[in-house]
């Protein structure tokens, strides 16, 4: 059922959202199941202050730190994630951002991966200019990935070192060069169902390709370690949501569904998720690439049984 206005899925409870969430689901993607894969090619010492992450500089925590990993050690991970059955891998870099030196050498190791692995390359290397985004997408990169975390309204609130528009210039940018776009953000920060309403809004008239959803794991160090967590029913009505105003795109769970799905992920796809993000996060280790693909080929088939019935 098409939705007249945000108003209208605003005032809907959860088995209205659930029920028109899951009809646009079929109806523009079938019972299609995306899944991606990461590496945290290099880690630690950002930075910037972003509230939730452990890889923050202005924080005492035990992330590992390490620079710039060798370019055969990514190109196995890249290796690996095919092997486990994701279709895209994405390299994953902490810090504000990278110089056009930095770039290049990722740009080698995307070239390495092009020429030995059957897999979409990603790239989420931070705030970045088009001139670098384009030596990326020369490189092989097809799809860039830099998330908004949050609403405009409450960013302030997640991060003082960089602004909500330096993240709308770099995924512009990263556009301009060519490149489709991942960008998404973090349920749970402390945000209300407004926020998370205008962080969609944002992403839909942004026209990104893929919405990576993370829900909050408060980890030690961080300035969230003591955030309470966001209820469950909570999280699947904002993925309800978040289908009804993007019904065409992947929208795929990544770092956190763990901790607070559990037993209630299947309920979020049948509210409309489509993908996950397997193998791991950057700092944090995800279910076993088994259990999820168990879970994929579950999902496929209830789908793919209310299409034909």
């Amino acid at each position: 059922m098409a939705m007249r206005s945000v108003d209208e899925i605003r005032s809907l409870g959860l088995r209205g959202l659930m029920e028109r969430a899951l009809a646009a689901k079929l109806a523009h993607r079938g019972p299609a199941f995306s899944r991606c894969s990461i590496i945290n090619a290099k880690s630690g010492k950002c930075s910037e202050d972003c509230a939730f992450c452990v890889q923050s500089a202005h924080f005492p925590t035990d992330a590992p730190v390490y620079p710039f990993k060798e370019v055969s050690e990514i190109v196995a991970a890249a290796r690996e994630a095919k092997r486990i059955g994701a279709e895209r891998f994405s390299i994953v870099t902490s810090g504000r951002g990278m110089n056009a030196a930095q770039v290049e050498e990722v740009a080698r190791a995307v070239e390495a991966i092009r020429a030995e692995v059957d897999i979409e390359v990603c790239a989420s290397l931070g705030i970045l200019a088009r001139p670098e985004l384009e030596t990326l997408r020369a490189a092989g990169v097809s799809r860039y990935h830099h998330n908004l975390e949050t609403s405009r309204e409450f960013f302030p609130k997640v991060c003082s070192t960089h602004s909500f528009d330096d993240r709308i210039a770099t995924i512009e940018a990263a556009r301009a060069a060519g490149l489709e776009v991942c960008s998404g953000g973090i349920f749970g920060l402390g945000e209300s169902e407004d926020d998370r309403i205008s962080m969609a809004l944002t992403l839909a008239e942004l026209g990104v390709d893929s919405v990576p959803i993370n829900i909050l794991i408060p980890l030690p160090g961080t300035p969230l370690a003591e955030q309470p967590p966001l209820p469950r029913l909570d999280i699947i009505r904002a993925v309800a949501i978040y289908r009804l105003l993007m019904p065409a795109i992947p929208i795929r769970f990544a770092g956190g569904r763990e901790v607070f799905l559990d037993d209630y992920l299947a309920l979020a796809f049948m509210a409309g998720a489509d993908g996950l993000m397997i193998g791991g996060y950057l700092t944090q280790a995800g279910r076993l690439p088994e259990q999820d693909n168990r879970f994929r080929e579950e999902m496929m088939r209830i789908w793919q049984d209310m299409l034909n019935g």
